[in-house]
């Protein structure tokens, strides 16, 4: 049996579009999914201008398995990230590395129709993760993409006695402060201005350092860092934070965005430093993430949004103008109208 969804989509225009779509009856490792909310991500701008169903950091309610599906039920609560599928035969996903599937379907890049803008979705259970009863759906939309993208490098390259240095505090790094705070890290954040320092410190750093104009950051006055984690997508003279990182530090880029990162050579070997990419979580740290958020109470600052096209348009606006505090949310529940989910067909 099919079904007929919403779907807010980006064009070549660059406008968002509202379209209805008929779903395909799922396969048999298929769901059918009703969207009850989405998060925004910056890279859901990236794809705004492709005629594809926007957004990656979807929750809601199973409504149908296929035939072979074995972990979810109808009823279930659940959430999807970036990854729709991987093949599970490649090297990659034989040595538990399966973000990084050659043969991956990923969201902009197959799948099409989808994203979680939209009321409904028919996705592969493989990719799909139940959600802990006492977690909001408002909190774990953001954490399918950007949770994941700040938990697993902490895990893969940081100590619970680790300096921890965040760069930016916005849709990724308010998320990196309270996860690297939770597992015992020693957490500074630098940003451009004081104006978010009180919001840094409750949300769990220790110190915080304003580099707007400082061209030696030694004059923090500081003890070196171990992990530096770059959450802000805006291009650093990576040459500044290298006086103040400790012998053989790592420093994490977190955000998809274009150009070139450069750093100093002769420093980068002889003090040896690791500049190191990552790209999302497995499935198994993905389940790791939601439950060590839920057990350790962390939660998402978001912007709420009806699921209109007006208020998705609005929104992507305002997270293109660099407005968002920090994570959008996008849900059919904050409006008096129905869901959206028109049924079976």
């Amino acid at each position: 049996m099919s079904y007929k969804a919403i779907q807010f989509r980006g064009s070549s225009s660059g406008e968002v579009v509202q379209k209805t779509h008929v779903h395909e009856p799922p396969k048999p490792d298929e769901v059918v999914v009703r969207v009850t909310h989405s998060g925004l991500c910056g890279t859901d701008l990236h794809y705004i201008d492709h005629d594809v169903v926007l957004g990656h950091e979807g929750i809601g309610i199973v409504q149908e398995v296929g035939s072979a599906c074995k972990d979810l039920k109808v009823g279930d609560r659940v959430g999807w990230g970036y990854p729709h599928s991987t093949c599970g035969s490649c090297d990659a996903c034989l040595t538990g590395n399966e973000s990084y599937c050659p043969n991956a379907e990923m969201y902009g890049e197959a799948a099409y129709d989808q994203g979680s803008l939209s009321s409904l979705v028919v996705r592969k259970e493989q990719w799909l993760f139940k959600i802990p009863d006492s977690m909001s759906s408002e909190d774990a939309a953001p954490f399918m993409c950007g949770g994941a993208t700040v938990w697993t490098p902490l895990i893969d390259f940081a100590k619970p006695y680790d300096r921890i240095g965040i760069v930016g505090i916005g849709g990724l790094g308010h998320l990196a402060i309270q996860f690297a705070a939770k597992t015992g890290c020693d957490v500074v954040v630098f940003s451009g201005s004081d104006d978010k320092r009180e919001e840094a410190m409750k949300l769990g750093a220790r110190e915080f350092y304003a580099t707007k104009g400082v061209t030696d950051y030694t004059s923090f006055g500081m003890k070196p860092i171990d992990r530096l984690f770059i959450t802000t997508s805006a291009k650093l003279d990576l040459s500044l934070f290298y006086s103040i990182l400790n012998p053989q530090a790592t420093v994490l880029p977190l955000t998809v965005s274009g150009g070139d990162l450069t750093a100093p050579y002769l420093p980068t070997v002889l003090r040896g430093y690791k500049i190191v990419g990552s790209k999302l979580a497995t499935r198994f740290m993905q389940k790791k993430m939601l439950e060590f958020a839920d057990r350790n109470e962390i939660h998402a600052m978001v912007e709420k949004y009806p699921m209109t096209l007006e208020s998705v348009t609005k929104a992507l606006r305002r997270l293109q103008d660099g407005k968002m505090r920090y994570r959008g949310v996008v849900s059919w529940e904050y409006q008096s109208e129905p869901n959206g989910y028109i049924g079976k067909q």
